[in-house]
Order: C-alpha cells, then structure tokens, then sequence
C-alpha cells in the first residue's frame, strides 16, 4: 500500500477541525449536564449559581418531591400513552400510503392524484383555528385522541418512506409476483424487513415529536389534570408547589431551581434509553437484501 505524506496545511486542518467539534459537542452537552448537577445539588448552592460539572451538597429530595407528585405521574403516563398511541398509528399509516405511492402508475394510475394531494398538505394548512373547531366538533377535546389524531400521519414522512420503497429493486416485487405473492404479503415479508433504517429513523421522528409536544395539550386541554408531561412542565417552570414540602430538611435543600431541573431529567429518561438501540439504523440506508439472478 502506498502511504502518503500528509501536507502541513492537511494536518493544521484536521487539527482546528477536531477541535472545533470539541468544542461544538461541548456546547451542546454542557446545557443537559448542568442540568443534571443541579438536580443533584443544594438548593443554596443552585440559588448562588455555583454549580458547573459537578453536584455541590448532593442530595436527592429534588426527586423524592417527584416521587410524591401525582401530577407529575398523571402527565408523564398521558405523554407515555400519546407516544405509543402515536407510535402504532403514525408508523402504520405511513406505511400504508407510502407503499401505494411507490409503485409505478401502470400499477396505481391515481398515484399523482394522492402524492399531490399529500403534498398540498405540506404547502397549506387550515390553521390552528379551524383545526380547533374539527377537534371540538368531533368531540375529542379532553381526550387522549385530541393529542394523537390530528398530527398522527405526517406527509413528509410518507414522502421519505415512499422514495425508499421506491429506491428498491423492481425485480424483488415482479419476483414475488411471479410466484405468487399478493400485495400484503409482498409489503409485510419483503418491503418492510428491507425498510428497517428509513422505519426506525421515521419511528424516532415520531416519539420524540409526540414526547416534546406541549402546545397541543394546551389548546385541546381544558382541565390540568389531562395534560401531556410537556405542557405540565411548562406550567411549573415558573413556580413549585413547597405547600407538600414538609420536611425541615427538603425546606433546606429544595428549590424552584433543583426541583424543576429534576422534573425535567426524569422527563428526558425514556428517549434516552429508546434513542441508543435506533441509532444504528441511521447510517445503514441501504438496501439489506439482493436479488439472485
């Protein structure tokens, strides 16, 4: 093998890039650990600014204050519904139009029809007022569904997941014709083991939009006790309820700060426990099958 030399402007390059995605990494990692440490520390030491990499004064009373909040519970197991209501709703009905939309016309001469259709949505909508009035005349405000329907399919994700099918070899569907297979089975036995990275990098899309969204529970929410985990926390980031504070020592050590920055590390631990087994899938797009001659 032949080895070049790399120049000293090569190498000076590479060095000022690493270091610039150091410190890009840095910037963007240092906010959610400060966080953490606040949870972690004394609430004197949080009300003096003096926390940075490392907890002052551990203690843990910010998350037994959680631990004896019922609201909070009530909201984070409503946003674990709408996630996964969202989830099984969303992914299948991408599916199923995204499928359709890959085929040629000769197959599905309506194609344009519907792939425009879809495509207007992307350009206009009606607005927040008229969907207000269709969530309200359906009855479905105050309800899970309210949170899960009107965002439950999105037309761009139909496009990205259409294109991939479409990216596939045409010999794998005329094969399984030739032998046989209707259009069920060619989707669920041969296009969806193949889509696994464009299905778990839409799936990501999909939780972590259904897990981060609060406005939606603020307009289609008129009581707090049916609010998403979200919206819930947006209504404490200004205040926390001390009246259920009853120990001397939580009195002490607890604060609006610790107590809002332990609220929101609980909230952040289930997409960090999901995110890690879908990573992979993002950078193997391709297709993991071929076609024997």
């Amino acid at each position: 093998m032949i080895r070049y030399k790399e120049s000293f402007s090569r190498i000076l390059f590479r060095i000022v890039n690493a270091l610039l995605v150091i410190i890009i990494s840095i910037a963007c990692f240092y906010p959610f650990w400060n966080t953490i440490m606040i949870s972690f520390s004394r609430g004197s030491a949080v009300g003096s600014g003096l926390v940075t990499f490392y907890p002052i004064g551990f203690q843990l009373d910010a998350y037994e204050n959680i631990l004896s909040n019922t609201k909070f519970f009530t909201a984070f197991w409503i946003t674990i519904k709408r996630t996964v209501l969202g989830l099984i709703i969303g992914m299948s009905m991408t599916v199923l139009a995204g499928y359709p939309l890959s085929m040629p016309k000769e197959r599905f001469p309506h194609r344009d029809f519907f792939m425009w259709m879809y495509v207007f949505t992307m350009l206009f909508g009606g607005g927040m007022i008229p969907t207000y009035l269709v969530v309200k005349g359906t009855g479905l405000l105050n309800t899970i569904w309210a949170l899960v329907l009107p965002g439950a399919v999105s037309a761009y994700n139909i496009i990205l997941l259409q294109n991939y099918f479409k990216g596939l070899p045409k010999e794998i569907y005329d094969s399984a014709r030739v032998d046989g297979a209707g259009e069920w089975r060619i989707l669920l036995q041969m296009y969806l083991p193949l889509a696994k990275p464009v299905l778990a990098t839409l799936a990501v899309f999909n939780m972590v939009g259904s897990w981060n969204a609060y406005f939606d529970g603020m307009l289609y929410m008129h009581r707090a006790e049916k609010y998403p985990m979200q919206t819930y926390l947006r209504t404490v980031m200004t205040e926390i309820d001390m009246d259920k504070v009853t120990d001397i020592r939580q009195i002490q050590n607890l604060t609006e700060e610790n107590a809002k920055a332990a609220q929101i590390v609980v909230a952040l631990i289930p997409i960090l426990c999901v995110y890690p087994f879908l990573q992979k899938y993002f950078t193997s797009g391709i297709v993991m099958g071929s076609v024997k001659g």
